[in-house]
Order: C-alpha cells, then sequence, then structure tokens
C-alpha cells in the first residue's frame, strides 16, 4: 500500500504533523505530560522528515519534468 503515495504526499502529511505537534506540544508540555526537552526532539524529527520527502518530492517532480 505504502507504493501508492507519492513523496509528495508523504511530505504534505509530514509538514501536517509539524504544524500539529506545533498546536499539541505546548498544551502537553505545560500540563506536566511532555517534557520541553522531548517536544523540541519529537518536532524537530518530525521537521527533518518533511525536509527529506519535500527533497524527494522536488526530485520526482524534476525526473517528470525531463521526460
Amino acid at each position: 500500500m505504502a507504493d501508492v503515495f507519492t513523496a509528495r504526499d508523504k511530505a504534505d502529511c509530514a509538514e501536517r504533523e509539524v504544524k500539529q505537534r506545533q498546536r499539541v506540544y505546548p498544551r502537553l508540555v505545560s500540563e506536566g505530560r511532555m517534557t520541553q526537552q522531548l517536544a523540541d526532539r519529537q518536532t524537530a524529527l518530525m521537521v527533518a522528515i518533511a525536509a527529506d520527502y519535500r527533497l524527494a518530492a522536488d526530485i520526482e517532480d524534476a525526473k517528470g519534468r525531463l521526460l
């Protein structure tokens, strides 16, 4: 099933997840349900994943334009 999703689909989803984490994690930290260190790390990790997929999507797009 994973082959059904393009790199652009994955990048868009990862970017939405970054925004979600940026909205939710501050509340979890303030409630003591998550440390700031973990929130920062988990958000940074998803930012890196989104960037990887965005690069892959850009490469896919460039290949498509060449064909």
